[in-house]
């Protein structure tokens, strides 16, 4: 720029900015470079009359599978140790219906994982409803007529970038696409200002490390650490700065960054890098307050499981989704058994990879949804249950199960949606989806859908969405 178009209050203005405006200039200049579209903050309106104002994602790293959890097969046990073929469902083995071979043939060892192999836990019939539900799950059981159970979700992902898959609709061939998270926070404004509107709790593999994509970071989830001395990176100043000189640090920002926003009032992005500094510095005073447990009664610690020690972790992370919700967060993003393929990965000793697995979430999941529900937060905050894909019918080795792309169960619970039902299913031994089938976009856009938002209405300039991305709602089980 010539020197001789800057003003002298202009001059001095930036030379008051000092090393803050260094530093700003250079995170706008980073910004101006990267990909992504340009973005205004939205005004908060939805499309449409939402029903749930925010969702409580729970992910199961690693592959659940359906058959021990929420769609019992009992045709496994009766004909465990048969091949399929010598069953009566030889014809889910059609070459036309299966697109990954090693999933009917020997693997290296000659095991055949086309032997079935009999259910590992019992199933009851639980609630109001009669919804069946593992003996692994009963605190979830407790819930049954809150649930919305998807018996028939198919992927095409059969490795765990299919971790990628549930959250961006998108195989990973395809190259990186924004999460559904993403899409909430870009298409939504604010319930707090003093909270960001997408967290995400637990460990994320690589494949799966970000949300925002070509939307830009600026629609990345918050990474969270439940922790209150030390919830987020960068959180607290170095060298040991006093309340008061932090306080004095951030009202002199406050007017900096005012200054600055005389001098270019014009310039979106500066206004959205300013607000972003100011949601840091509330951040800073807010988040620790939120993981303050110290004001939770005993009797709600205890129906979490924070004095259990095997659910007392994922119980302390549901425990601050509970309060991170309630004080107006809207997406909270929680991955359990993160890190490698997922701790639910159970290609061998499945019974007992499911059972400690399902023991350190059940009573937590349990106590989400009975907390939320007497509190008067289920109605509009949508729960979802979710993983990558299933497991197959037939063994892996003598006691496991591989992954399975072809059917698998997801649930839902409050925001609107009816509780107490299944929706689709899968055949006789649980191979393929065959009624309702839904991919896992349709579980996208039925969240949307309760959140008040058209996916075809989230429009990012230079950018044409495929219909498989959009996905359809699952208006059966909405009330």
């Amino acid at each position: 720029m010539n020197p001789a178009h800057f003003s002298r209050r202009t001059f001095l203005a930036d030379m008051g900015m000092g090393f803050t405006g260094l530093a700003l200039g250079a995170i706008l200049q980073r910004e101006a470079r990267a990909t992504g579209p340009a973005w205004t903050p939205p005004d908060g309106l939805p499309h449409f009359a939402p029903k749930a104002k925010r969702v409580i994602w729970l992910f199961m790293n690693g592959g659940v599978s359906h058959m021990e959890s929420f769609d019992p097969k009992p045709m496994l046990t009766k004909y465990g140790g048969k091949t399929i073929a010598e069953t009566p469902f030889a014809g889910v083995q059609d070459p036309a219906k299966l697109a990954i071979e090693r999933l009917i043939v020997p693997d290296a060892n000659g095991n055949q994982r086309n032997k079935l192999y009999p259910l590992q836990v019992g199933f009851q019939k639980h609630g109001q409803s009669g919804l069946e539900v593992s003996d692994w799950f009963p605190h979830i059981a407790r819930s049954a007529d809150r649930l919305a159970v998807v018996r028939s979700m198919w992927t095409t992902d059969s490795n765990h970038m299919a971790q990628t898959q549930f959250h961006t609709g998108r195989n990973a061939l395809d190259g990186e696409f924004p999460t559904l998270g993403a899409w909430v926070h870009y298409g939504l404004g604010s319930l707090n200002e003093n909270l960001p509107q997408f967290i995400s709790i637990g460990t994320r593999e690589y494949w799966i490390k970000r949300d925002g994509h070509y939307l830009g970071p600026r629609h990345d989830a918050v990474p969270l650490r439940i922790d209150p001395a030390n919830p987020l990176d960068f959180g607290k100043a170095d060298g040991g700065v006093s309340a008061d000189a932090q306080a004095v640090g951030r009202e002199l920002t406050r007017q900096l960054n005012t200054l600055r926003g005389v001098e270019y009032p014009g310039d979106p992005a500066l206004a959205a890098r300013i607000a972003s500094y100011e949601l840091a510095a509330r951040m800073q005073l807010s988040v620790p307050e939120v993981l303050d447990f110290s004001k939770e009664t005993a009797d709600t610690k205890a129906l979490y499981g924070l004095d259990r020690p095997h659910c007392r972790e994922f119980g302390t992370q549901l425990l601050a989704a509970r309060r991170l919700a309630e004080r107006g967060v809207r997406f909270i993003q929680i991955q359990h058994g993160g890190g490698g393929a997922g701790q639910w990965d159970a290609h061998s000793a499945l019974k007992a990879n499911h059972a400690k697995n399902a023991l350190a979430v059940d009573q937590p999941v349990g106590a989400l949804l009975e907390d939320l529900d007497r509190r008067g937060l289920l109605d509009d905050t949508l729960v979802v249950f979710a993983t990558e894909f299933g497991r197959t019918p037939g063994s892996q080795g003598s006691d496991g199960r591989d992954h399975h792309i072809y059917g698998f169960s997801v649930w839902m619970a409050g925001g609107g949606l009816k509780g107490g039902v299944v929706h689709g299913a899968t055949d006789e031994i649980g191979f393929h989806a065959v009624e309702n089938r839904h991919y896992v976009t349709d579980i996208h856009a039925t969240i949307l859908r309760q959140l008040g938002l058209d996916s075809r209405k989230l429009e990012v300039p230079g950018r044409k969405r495929l219909e498989i991305d959009h996905g359809r709602p699952i208006t059966d089980i909405i009330a």
